[in-house]
């Protein structure tokens, strides 16, 4: 069974924010079975310095990120897309096992193959600590937030 996860490539603006939304979406599960879906069997990801090939080492890293990154909460934000490519600025909230709250800033390059599959997936990722009161993302988009940006800081 060949598996589809429209919108498919080339992606127009429209498509670029429906993929961004559903990443964000998906990812904010915290379930690495359901996010290592929207990836190709044989996907290659570089996520900060550690190098990943295909959904078993995905399923794998997510679940270690999310037993150590605890309370986790992301923001996508579409940058840039073309043919089948998306690039995405994000940020995410979480707590540390010492209850430490941390503020990921990043970047993302996607590309897709023909059935709407990420193929490859490159982040680049910075951890700065955060008091609580500065939080600002506490979990999933509410329906009213959607489409809207990110802050730089």
């Amino acid at each position: 069974m060949q598996e589809d996860r429209p919108p498919r490539p080339p992606f127009d603006r429209d498509a670029a924010l429906i993929k961004v939304q559903a990443a964000e979406d998906a990812w904010n599960t915290r379930d690495p079975e359901r996010v290592a879906l929207a990836y190709t069997p044989d996907s290659v990801w570089r996520n900060r310095d550690v190098f990943l090939e295909g959904r078993e080492e995905i399923v794998a890293f997510l679940t270690r990120k999310w037993e150590r990154e605890r309370d986790y909460a992301l923001r996508k934000s579409l940058w840039a897309y073309d043919g089948d490519r998306i690039a995405v600025r994000f940020q995410y909230e979480w707590r540390d096992v010492e209850d430490r709250w941390w503020r990921a800033y990043g970047n993302e390059l996607w590309e897709f193959d023909e059935r709407g599959l990420m193929r490859r997936r490159e982040a680049s990722i910075n951890d700065t600590p955060i008091a609580e009161a500065d939080r600002r993302i506490r979990g999933p988009r509410r329906a009213d937030e959607r489409g809207s940006g990110i802050p730089l800081r």
